[in-house]
């Protein structure tokens, strides 16, 4: 045929995103395929360990030294009992190997784009997968659990686990995996399979991701974060944007962050796929919401132009607190709600699931009440939009901040509470970042500085003696009435193991002080 197409010249067309054709169910032809799995936390384990099991040609680089980390040495000695090549040190990741032909990279999700080695495999056209790609196409050939995927700044992990409640509560085997908790290939792998999969997923997650189609997904909110990873907040939010590609059913958004509903505007979905919004307010149309204080559906039900149904009321959100519910985890629950009623989940499963779902720790959990003053620990606020929820839920704090600010600008938020802030305690690297923004925004509240991860001659500072020196300048500070609150807008590894040892050091000091048993 004129001007036809030579179709053999296609055969030499290669997907750079294929390392090999076929390549979309755990019992696809794996053997052979050489692979080098790039990191060895957990998911680098579980990615090592299932590919290794289904006869692909397995080396594993890390960075850290041997002897130096125990759960990394830990994990390399299971892998090489396996035959699993293992290799300790950074000058494993200052590069491709020279000495390995690999087919395909598969990252863990801290390592940015930029990182050496996988900035190499990019230039020299090697496939790069992340654990997400590697888990969806690790799924069965047929009946595989369908995904419901949560990403978003702030509220992914309350979000998914009340999705897994709710299904929980349908009578569904379900779980919860992904960024925070069970990695996504053991979810995915399990010997008694689940009914459905609530996945959360990073930023850094979506970034190396192209061919998860989820049931249904949402973005719960955007603001700037991880600009340090990603080089940009445009490159930030497109990669949160890659949670819509390929939704069959719904693209849930929140109707009070137009960034999200724009993220699904510029999705690739499936035909019939429905955008549905969430709000505080009234639901319109094909969105839930609030209507007084009754969840309500208007998304889901057949007569949605002049009917909605009840999911679940305040009360059944309240949980073991009489405090009012703060507004974002309001909004998390509508979020949880829209994705499980997308999944067929009935009103009544939804009220239940909601009404036994219990937060994480270190999420606005109480931490004590001293002479009047409420002590409040959410070190999982480490970002500024998460501390602005926050601090949006309570009326006159002492706020205690800082840590790593991953690039994020504070100044806005500073700005908008300058009016409740009762005094300011700072800790942490980034901590005279915000200090200068106090200083800017709210000149005449007082600030106390207790200072970085070291003494003036280096000496690494116990963690509880920081946290005892932080909770005595808030009560110090604080009034009767008020709310001494940990929301640090910034993460915790200059100082903390993570937000978790933080948070538990801070409630750790309010339950010393309360006690008068100092350190």
């Amino acid at each position: 045929m004129g001007g036809g197409l030579d179709m053999t010249d296609l055969d030499d067309v290669r997907d750079p995103w294929e390392p090999r054709p076929g390549l979309t169910h755990r019992d696809a032809d794996w053997r052979g395929l050489r692979v080098l799995v790039a990191g060895l936390g957990i998911s680098g384990f579980a990615a090592a360990d299932a590919l290794w099991e289904r006869g692909a040609i397995v080396t594993v680089v890390d960075g850290a030294a041997p002897g130096s980390r125990r759960p990394v040495d830990e994990r390399a000695q299971i892998l090489e009992v396996l035959g699993v090549a293992v290799r300790l040190g950074s000058e494993h990741t200052a590069g491709m190997p020279s000495d390995l032909d690999v087919d395909l990279v598969v990252t863990s999700p801290g390592w940015p784009p930029t990182q050496p080695l996988l900035a190499e495999a990019a230039r020299d056209g090697i496939p790069i997968w992340g654990e997400v790609e590697l888990a969806w196409r690790m799924r069965a050939q047929s009946g595989a659990a369908p995904w419901l995927t949560v990403t978003g700044t702030n509220g992914k992990t309350t979000t998914v686990n009340m999705v897994a409640s709710i299904l929980r509560a349908s009578g569904l085997r379900a779980t919860s995996a992904g960024n925070v908790g069970t990695p996504i290939l053991e979810a995915v792998l399990h010997p008694d399979p689940y009914d459905v999969i609530a996945v959360e997923l990073s930023s850094f997650q979506l970034h190396w991701q192209r061919s998860v189609s989820a049931l249904a997904a949402v973005c719960l909110n955007v603001a700037p974060d991880h600009i340090d990873w990603h080089g940009s907040f445009e490159d930030y939010l497109e990669a949160k944007g890659r949670i819509y590609h390929n939704a069959q059913v719904a693209c849930v958004y929140n109707v009070a962050d137009p960034l999200t509903e724009e993220l699904v505007r510029r999705a690739d979905v499936v035909e019939g796929c429905r955008a549905v919004g969430f709000t505080l307010g009234v639901p319109a149309v094909s969105m839930v919401g609030l209507v007084e204080d009754v969840l309500a559906d208007r998304a889901f039900v057949e007569q949605r132009q002049h009917s909605a149904a009840e999911l679940a009321n305040l009360d059944d959100l309240r949980g073991d607190s009489s405090a009012p519910v703060p507004p974002h985890y309001v909004a998390n629950a509508l979020a949880a709600a829209a994705l499980t009623r997308a999944a067929g989940v009935g009103p009544l499963s939804v009220r239940e699931g909601l009404r036994h779902f219990r937060p994480d720790p270190h999420r606005l959990a109480d931490a004590g009440t001293i002479d009047g003053v409420r002590y409040i620990d959410d070190s999982k606020a480490t970002n500024p939009h998460a501390a602005a929820a926050a601090l949006a839920s309570f009326e006159k704090v002492v706020w205690v901040a800082g840590g790593l600010l991953k690039g994020a600008d504070v100044d806005s938020l500073v700005a908008r509470f300058a009016g409740c802030f009762r005094g300011v305690v700072l800790l942490g690297q980034d901590r005279e970042i915000i200090a200068d923004a106090v200083v800017r925004h709210a000149p005449g509240v007082p600030t106390v500085d207790i200072g970085g991860a070291e003494t003036a001659d280096g000496t690494r500072r116990d963690p509880d003696d920081v946290m005892d020196a932080v909770v005595a300048a808030a009560a110090a500070l604080a009034q009767p009435g008020d709310t001494v609150l940990l929301a640090p807008a910034a993460a915790s590894m200059d100082m903390f193991v993570n937000y978790g040892e933080r948070g538990r050091a801070f409630a750790d000091a309010v339950r010393r002080l309360a006690s008068g048993d100092g350190r």
